[in-house]
């Protein structure tokens, strides 16, 4: 039984009388709404999207790697085109894009005459020499014959002639692959060359449009963070090319100081090493110990201390002058980041592993300082929630707030 609450209140129920029980769960047998159509198509259809995208990418992964390599080349030469626009007002995007271009393909075509006569002159010199290193290299004799006899090379040949001879006919397939590789080369450096000098032209246009679908605050905001991730690029794919001709021209210099034969091929393979990170030098620095150590026990001393002196040099000299404004990486980062690239890419992934964690880092660093201050905030600690309001008598004071 229930009797009327205090001042016509309503009805409470007595002591010990039972309350209202909790609201009854639904029968254990009762069926979920089923799944809509719709929704299991969309499912089906983004699954199968997917698969797609993965098939055509495995497809084209050559051409997509020539227009990643191309974005990056027009990365690095857009900021040069920029600075002759605002200097030549006169000069249209397209001229001065063919400018740089051509001073570009100038720059290499030197280089590569600066290699090229040393190692014609070389090259004659060892076709040369060749059947007469062969003959003392057979009898025991010379700096190479020597070696050959000590580990024990010469009578390892003598008693796999035949084995030898087979394999070394058995090269003309290999050959004919070589010859289809140097060609698909030449055509993917054409490509490059091409997409890239269209990426430059029609950049600012592709920019623009790409922009004008944010609003202007946030367009501003994608142009700033794009501008940082393109200094990051420009700066170490300049940077390295410098780091490497500067080793390779001392690599070349010691060598030829020295005496050792074919330096400027050593010295354009130090130059070409030096540019894959952390690895290429050390590659590089083995290969010309060798041959030094080839020519004379005093010439490779000498050749294994520059190298020591030089990488002490270049790593904590001309690195950091280099790199710290543009990649601002720490060791650990680098590290981590060739060794993903290279499983995932390959020698073009320890190339290009460097400017692309430094774009990670410039987008997540973003992001963070973006959203850092958009939390939902935590209740103050010190804070009390509000008191109940409670009749006060005559004259006393309001309670505190």
């Amino acid at each position: 039984m229930t009797r009327p609450g205090a001042e016509g209140g309503p009805a409470r129920p007595e002591a010990g009388a039972p309350g209202p029980g909790p609201a009854p769960s639904p029968p254990p047998g009762s069926a979920r709404k089923p799944v809509p159509v719709r929704t299991i198509l969309a499912a089906i259809g983004l699954v199968l999207a997917t698969v797609l995208l993965l098939l055509l990418i495995r497809a084209t992964h050559r051409v997509l790697v020539w227009i990643v390599i191309a974005g990056f080349f027009a990365v690095a030469v857009y900021p040069v085109v920029n600075w002759i626009e605002r200097r030549l007002p006169w000069c249209r995007r397209s001229l001065a894009t063919l400018a740089v271009y051509l001073l570009l393909v100038l720059l290499i075509a030197g280089l590569i005459t600066l290699f090229a006569v040393p190692l014609a002159r070389e090259g004659t010199s060892l076709a040369h020499q060749l059947p007469t290193l062969i003959d003392d290299a057979r009898a025991g004799r010379g700096p190479v014959g020597r070696l050959l006899d000590r580990t024990h090379v010469l009578s390892y040949i003598q008693q796999n002639d035949s084995k030898i001879r087979s394999f070394v006919s058995g090269l003309g397939a290999p050959a004919l692959g070589f010859l289809k590789t140097a060609a698909t080369g030449v055509a993917a450096t054409i490509t490059i060359f091409v997409v890239s000098f269209l990426m430059v032209v029609q950049g600012p246009k592709l920019v623009r449009g790409t922009l004008a679908l944010f609003p202007d605050d946030r367009a501003e905001h994608i142009r700033a963070v794009g501008t940082d991730c393109a200094k990051t690029v420009t700066g170490y794919i300049s940077g390295n090319l410098v780091i490497s001709v500067i080793c390779g021209a001392l690599t070349y210099a010691v060598l030829k100081i020295i005496g050792i034969p074919f330096s400027g091929l050593i010295a354009l393979f130090v130059g070409i090493a030096d540019l894959i990170p952390l690895v290429g030098a050390t590659l590089g620095a083995v290969v010309a110990g060798l041959a030094a150590f080839l020519y004379s026990v005093p010439a490779g001393i000498i050749v294994v201390i520059f190298f020591v002196v030089y990488q002490q040099l270049e790593n904590h000299l001309l690195q950091p002058l280099i790199f710290s404004r543009t990649v601002q990486l720490d060791p650990l980062t680098v590290l981590i980041a060739i060794l993903v690239a290279v499983e995932l890419a390959g020698l073009l992934g320890a190339l290009l592993a460097i400017p692309i964690a430094g774009m990670i880092q410039i987008i997540l660093r973003d992001l963070w300082e973006h959203h850092r201050g958009r939390f939902k905030p935590e209740p103050a600690a010190r804070e009390s929630p509000a008191p109940v309001s409670q009749p006060s008598s005559a004259g006393s004071p309001p309670p505190p707030r």
